[in-house]
């Protein structure tokens, strides 16, 4: 199944992605196939480039294209503008679907970590922009992985694709059928479960968040689900000391993953 890829920085980093002179997926090795498989490459059958549109940025992306032995295609702009929804400029690339990964790829994961543990999960965030910028975020942050439910959250769609830059190769983005099931599994590896709300008289800053942890974001005005909540260790908060009541997840979620990093670079 074929998914797009649009917009200069997001074409950019699936290309960069690919293995030197990786055609697609039928003309890897099957070494290479089985290597991409695991990493859930999104491998890039065919670039389309507005044939108008001749600039530095653009030719950069085809040269990039062209190293890795991938299919260049000049078309007119209103053939973009069919193949995705949003800003493409210029450039949008069509490749195989990444897979999402699933809960035991979490408990590989979770034994495969020579370092504690760093996950965030998102409970029910179903914005794509919300969850491409928690992937970069999280990303920059040094996270090891997002957990997030199947149901009544959003997957790693174009836009999510195109707002991670990237981010959405190097962050697994791991789908779990009962998050509630998951948060147990998480203890049973020792990982300390702390969510954020507003209901709770503990600041962000007085909370310990090194070790293994898990950092839970509920979506907004909601928060996070009920069985969500009482599977929590600990329930933490992000002063407001304005007139707004909440933040825009993604903004949250930037506050409390480097506050972690904060804790945890002086741990170490």
């Amino acid at each position: 199944m074929d998914q797009i890829i649009f917009g200069i920085h997001a074409v950019k980093s699936a290309l960069n992605y690919l293995s030197d002179g990786a055609l697609s997926d039928r003309a890897l090795s099957k070494e290479q196939s089985d290597k991409a498989s695991e990493n859930d490459a999104a491998l890039i059958t065919v670039l389309y480039v507005d044939r108008n549109r001749k600039d530095n940025r653009i030719n950069a992306i085809i040269d990039l294209a062209r190293k890795k032995s991938v299919k260049v295609t000049f078309v007119e702009r209103k053939k973009l503008d069919k193949l995705c929804q949003g800003n493409h400029q210029g450039v949008v690339a069509q490749g195989n679907t990444p897979k999402v990964k699933s809960e035991s790829d979490l408990d590989e994961l979770l034994q495969s970590l020579q370092e504690p543990p760093f996950l965030l999960i998102l409970d029910g965030v179903q914005d794509p922009h919300n969850l491409g910028a928690c992937l970069r975020t999280a990303d920059a942050a040094g996270v090891h992985a997002i957990i997030v439910p199947k149901d009544r959250s959003v997957s790693l769609t174009p836009v999510v694709r195109k707002v991670a830059c990237g981010a959405d190769q190097t962050v697994p983005l791991i789908q779990v059928t009962n998050l509630s099931r998951t948060l147990k599994l998480l203890k049973n590896y020792q990982i300390w479960i702390i969510g954020t709300t507003g209901e709770t008289d503990t600041s962000l800053y007085q909370s310990n968040l090194t070790g293994p942890l898990a950092l839970v974001m509920g979506t907004e005005g909601k928060g996070m689900r009920r069985l969500t909540r009482e599977n929590c260790d600990m329930l933490i908060k992000i002063p407001m000391l304005g007139s707004v009541e909440s933040l825009n997840v993604s903004v949250a979620t930037g506050i409390t993953l480097y506050e972690a990093v904060r804790q945890r670079s002086e741990t170490r």
